[in-house]
């Protein structure tokens, strides 16, 4: 199998062998486009030619190594949308990315009108720029769109699935339960697109995709990519999902109480809570983990509590980046452990806004309890520390909603820092596992096409995949846990609705 993970930052095309090892990969960075404060963009056909160069190398490799591609994944960066003309193929205007905040103030006027019940009820989510209908509705108000047939809205994997199966050559328009439910005009209950919700953002049901399960077969390669002499001629598209979904699933938390958390541009905390949607929890989303199609020996649906972190993996590369204050990621945890503790530094990475639990679009990045003793040291710590205590923000609102957290399951880049996973399970109670497989969204994504196509037969051999690289316990009291989480919470009240403030 091979997973498609087309993610924030880039592109990557991942081999997965039947014993669930990544045996290949090659990846393609994306470019950023911030045309304005706060905006932020991608290139639609910058993703697709990442998509076609990675999966190309992938694929030769593996035909020169005379081992054939059983079936394709799609995972994705989720609210992004993307809007083309399927006539022609070509995009009408850049895809507006999840992180992108132009739409908060109509998401203000939406929630001053009474909206905002409505929506919980039927989508699980909050009015937020975060999420795509009013990206849609911009495009088609502010960003050139005019309503014809031919007009398509949809979110990344739609883009990719319908280029990936012949394009204008007869290429499946169609999308899947875990993506759509990010869009806020998918009935999360009912799994349809919500016709009264459609109507409120002045998004036309016929220019949404299909509506397929997550696990099934799309279609076949095609186009190019599926010509006879190349290395994916006749291969299925079996497997959908957005990229933290896919993550759950590679982390095989089949089971309500199962929690993963990937720490990557944001920090994204899932949790299983089984076949029955769960009423709306304040302060975190409810979701669609994914939909089966009766495959794995599974309930067909499965629902996830949510908390979205927006900058976590981000505030590292603004040290880079943006203070030049290290060189390269890999030198943050080494930095941060030269001091015992920050000295009672915070630092409230609100570069976008805050969202789980605090879902405030004008809070904004602040650095609190600077001496003139703190040094790079310290602030490195700092930011180290705030992806810990924003899980924990997440899983305490779990907790009090009444769902079971078990334990935390841990991937994306940061986890390779011992010192976030120690503070993490310090801070949240529960025992951290970080899995052996790094590429665990990609295995999600090939793992679900694998059991689309009957490589796999159940959930049970795919929980077998799965095994542990570390375990981290709490070490420290939970009365010191608290004193530094209190901290935290004073430092984040300073953060909120700054960018409102007079």
């Amino acid at each position: 199998m091979v997973a498609v993970d087309a993610g924030t930052t880039g592109v990557r095309a991942v081999a997965v062998d039947s014993s669930g090892n990544v045996v290949d990969l090659a990846y393609r960075g994306l470019t950023q486009h911030f045309p304005r404060p706060a905006w932020v963009e991608h290139d639609p056909l910058e993703i697709w030619n990442a998509v076609v160069e990675t999966l190309t190398k992938v694929t030769r490799r593996q035909r020169a190594a005379g081992r054939a591609v059983a079936a394709i994944g799609v995972t994705n960066q989720r609210e992004t949308v993307v809007a083309w003309d399927r006539k022609s193929g070509r995009p009408l205007h850049r895809a507006i990315v999840w992180q992108d905040r132009r739409t908060a103030e109509r998401c203000d006027q939406l929630r001053d009108k009474g909206y905002l019940p409505l929506v919980r009820e039927r989508t699980g989510l909050i009015l937020d720029a975060y999420f795509s209908a009013t990206k849609m509705e911009w495009l088609l108000r502010e960003g050139g769109l005019t309503l014809n047939p031919d007009l398509v809205l949809g979110t990344v994997d739609s883009w990719v699935v319908w280029n990936l199966t012949g394009g204008v050559e007869g290429g499946i328009l169609a999308t899947e339960p875990s993506n759509a439910a990010r869009t806020l005009l998918l009935d999360i209950r009912a799994l349809t697109w919500s016709e009264d919700l459609c109507a409120l953002f002045g998004v036309p049901v016929t220019a949404l995709p299909e509506l397929r399960p997550s696990c099934g077969r799309f279609g076949l390669v095609g186009g190019d990519l599926g010509s006879s002499d190349s290395p994916l001629a006749g291969v299925p598209v079996s497997g959908v999902a957005g990229d933290q979904q896919a993550a759950l699933f590679g982390q095989a938390c089949f089971s309500p109480g199962m929690a993963k958390a990937t720490y990557g541009t944001g920090t994204f905390v899932l949790l299983n809570v089984g076949a029955t949607c769960p009423p709306p929890v304040e302060g975190i989303l409810t979701t669609v983990a994914w939909d089966l199609d009766k495959r794995g020996g599974s309930s067909e649906v499965a629902y996830a509590l949510e908390g979205a972190v927006f900058s976590t993996g981000s505030a590292v590369q603004w040290l880079c980046d943006g203070l030049g204050m290290i060189a390269d990621a890999a030198e943050t945890e080494p930095l941060a452990k030269q001091v015992p503790d920050t000295e009672g530094v915070y630092m409230v990475p609100a570069f976008t806004g805050m969202g789980s639990p605090w879902w405030d679009p004008y809070a904004r990045g602040t650095i609190v309890g600077l001496t003139r003793g703190t040094g790079r040291a310290h602030l490195a710590r700092a930011v180290v520390e705030a992806m810990a205590y924003q899980v924990r923000d997440v899983v305490d609102v779990m907790r009090e909603s009444g769902a079971a957290v078990a334990a935390l399951r841990v991937d994306g880049g940061a986890s390779e820092m011992d010192l976030l996973l120690q503070f993490q399970a310090d801070q949240i109670r529960l025992q951290v596992t970080r899995p052996a497989t790094t590429e665990i969204t990609a295995l999600g994504a090939a793992t679900m096409a694998g059991l689309a196509e009957g490589v796999w037969d159940s959930l049970e051999d795919l929980a077998a995949l799965w095994s542990p690289d570390v375990e981290y316990q709490p070490k420290t009291s939970a009365v010191a846990a608290d004193f530094a989480y209190a901290g935290w919470r004073r430092a984040v009240k300073r953060s909120l609705g700054w960018a409102t403030a007079p």
